[in-house]
């Protein structure tokens, strides 16, 4: 996908800061200054003895347009941390406007109510807007609803453009593929890849239940009493069927094809390793993991390198330099391009429709 040029097209007042006090995280960072023909703003952010998380603007930001980029790193706390003090450092500066770049929206998983559990993905957004963000760029949130978390303008831009460009010349038999879904949930995922690549698709379903199924708990205990007052004696609510996943099947010829089974974000890999040995046993002679953000946390790539799989394509929404170095099968799709362009056109007042086209309500 092409985008207009973006060097030295900025008018003044525009300010760039990353957040991250580690050197890792500050590359994505680096790519879009380069881009926009600016250089990063002068801070210093660090840890305290302590662990406070400290934050100290060296440069001015009074009336200016500031751009806060942070990456998420393996602490997770600390990255949100660091974000919403340089955030609240710039607005008791007096920046005109403060816009945070978040590429990948942290605890974006715990988005829906869970027995006794909370949507911290809202908390995570009132916590934002209250530090005094008045803008927040990210990409393929989790669940498309979490805009709804937050009482300014979020922009959620896409990542399927670049994947969609690494499979096209990258894969020279791409035409010989098929679009994989790891499980009902990521079908409509898999449809949008295959309708643009004019390729079949597949669904895995039967698998084992995920993290994010529900557990059971005191909830599904009856009454110890049964209490007739409110209720006529003869009524009786009707219980639930239980679920119970059928056995693994595939729905859809993968056999002497190359399988591409596409996700929004690969962290435990357990559920793709598993979905690669299902789709070699039905014949696929090639298998491709496509993801937005590349979590990859504790053993993973280990379990990459020994598993089925051929190559893992991950943005670099997330740095992963270290598990790349561990595991040659990952590989990097570069979108500092799409943020610099955003950016761009935030700080200048450009309509934004031109990063969204061709993008449909359930892509």
């Amino acid at each position: 996908m092409f985008y207009p040029s973006v060097m030295n097209h900025t008018k003044g007042g525009l300010v760039i800061f990353t957040a991250n006090s580690q050197p890792s995280g500050r590359e994505l960072s680096k790519r879009i200054a380069e881009r926009l023909g600016v250089e990063l703003g002068k801070v210093q952010v660090y840890q305290e003895a302590n662990r406070e998380t400290r934050v100290q603007i060296q440069e001015s930001v009074r009336g200016k347009d500031v751009f806060v980029i942070q990456t998420v790193s393996k602490d997770v706390n600390t990255t949100i941390m660091e974000m919403l003090i340089m955030v609240y450092a710039c607005r008791t500066s007096c920046a005109r406007s403060i816009t945070g770049v978040l590429p990948y929206f942290p605890y974006s998983k715990q988005c829906k109510m869970r027995k006794r559990g909370s949507i911290v993905s809202k908390l995570i957004a009132s916590m934002m807007c209250k530090a005094g963000l008045t803008h927040l760029i990210t990409m393929d949130l989790h669940q498309k609803e979490i805009q709804g978390f937050f009482n300014i303008p979020v922009d959620n831009l896409r990542a399927s453009p670049f994947l969609l460009q690494y499979i096209q010349e990258e894969i020279p038999d791409y035409r010989n593929a098929v679009i994989v879904a790891k499980s009902p949930a990521s079908a409509k995922r898999a449809q949008s890849f295959a309708e643009r690549l004019r390729l079949g698709i597949a669904v895995i379903h039967g698998e084992a239940q995920d993290a994010e199924s529900d557990q059971v708990d005191g909830r599904h205990s009856p009454p110890t009493v049964k209490t007739t007052g409110a209720i006529h004696p003869s009524m009786e609510i009707p219980l639930l069927i239980p679920k119970e996943k059928p056995p693994i099947t595939v729905v859809g010829d993968v056999g002497g094809r190359i399988a591409i089974i596409v996700d929004d974000i690969i962290d435990d890999v357990d559920s793709f390793v598993a979905a690669a040995e299902t789709l070699k046993e039905r014949g696929a002679y090639k298998i491709y993991v496509m993801a937005t953000h590349g979590i990859l946390s504790s053993d993973a790539p280990r379990f990459i390198e020994e598993s089925a799989i051929d190559e893992v394509v991950v943005t670099n929404t997330i740095p992963h330099e270290l598990q790349k170095l561990q595991c040659p099968k990952i590989k990097t799709a570069d979108i500092s391009m799409i943020l610099s362009e955003a950016i761009r056109r935030i700080h200048n007042g450009e309509s934004m429709s031109y990063l969204f086209r061709n993008i449909g309500v359930d892509d």
